[in-house]
């Protein structure tokens, strides 16, 4: 099974990354990848960037040197209601949104909050995937929050990121549970290296893991072809017009 695709990076934008797209395209095309999602967080995120940093993105070209580039972002939950800190008419104008919970964004609340804040997000029509879920730090009730994005057709990531750092400690048992649910229900799952850093732009290997532990059939994995990925938000209406290339030098 081969992953062509990354839907989770960061560039210096996010305050607290370090590669700028040049940086990205470079290690992707060395390592062979064929689409790219820049995510940059929202501005709630301490040193983020303004918010039209992330409605500028038209800037960027549709391809650059044989990569596809996504222009999204990374939205920060803010409140147990599901509210996200992108206005509709940022998010309209761009390919890819990723929701997540951060300690710095939001506090943890009760299970039950928690729960609520997570599957209301999955109400914006723009959202498109749920970000490292299995974060112990936002306890949930993983089969509620599972069953929601089967009702309202969200992605789920697996985060590879969360395995490598300090920042989730004791994700995994959590991933392996929302993992094996995903796989119960039939629901999308990507696998989203949460790079901050050029180098670890398509690093998928804790990912993969805990995919090849639950056998998770490669039809639901959106890692493995760029046209599935593409089809899913086009069906969502995405629509890809601008054609922008930097040609492969």
């Amino acid at each position: 099974m081969k992953f062509v695709l990354d839907t989770h990076t960061h560039t210096i934008a996010s305050g607290h990354a370090y590669s700028t797209i040049h940086d990205y395209i470079k290690i992707a095309k060395e390592k062979g990848l064929k689409l790219v999602a820049f995510t940059d967080h929202g501005p709630k995120m301490p040193g983020g960037p303004d918010i039209f940093h992330i409605g500028n993105q038209r800037v960027i070209p549709r391809e650059i040197e044989g990569v596809e580039v996504l222009r999204g972002v990374e939205a920060n939950i803010i409140d147990y209601e599901g509210n996200i800190d992108i206005p509709k008419k940022y998010l309209e104008r761009l390919d890819l949104v990723l929701a997540s919970l951060h300690d710095v964004c939001i506090e943890s609340g009760t299970r039950e909050e928690n729960t609520r804040a997570i599957t209301k997000v999955m109400d914006n029509e723009y959202v498109d995937i749920i970000a490292h879920p299995g974060n112990p730090r936002f306890a949930i009730d993983i089969d509620k929050f599972v069953l929601s994005a089967k009702e309202k057709n969200k992605i789920i990531e697996i985060n590879n990121s969360t395995f490598l750092n300090d920042s989730r400690s004791g994700s995994k048992e959590n991933c392996i549970l929302i993992a094996r649910k995903a796989k119960e229900l039939g629901v999308f799952v990507v696998a989203g290296s949460d790079a901050h850093i050029s180098f670890d732009v398509g690093n998928f290997e804790k990912s993969i893991e805990i995919f090849e532990l639950v056998e998770m059939p490669e039809e639901l994995i959106m890692n493995t072809s760029k046209e599935k990925l593409k089809k899913y938000l086009k069906a969502k209406g995405r629509k890809f017009e601008d054609k922008s290339i930097v040609p492969i030098k």
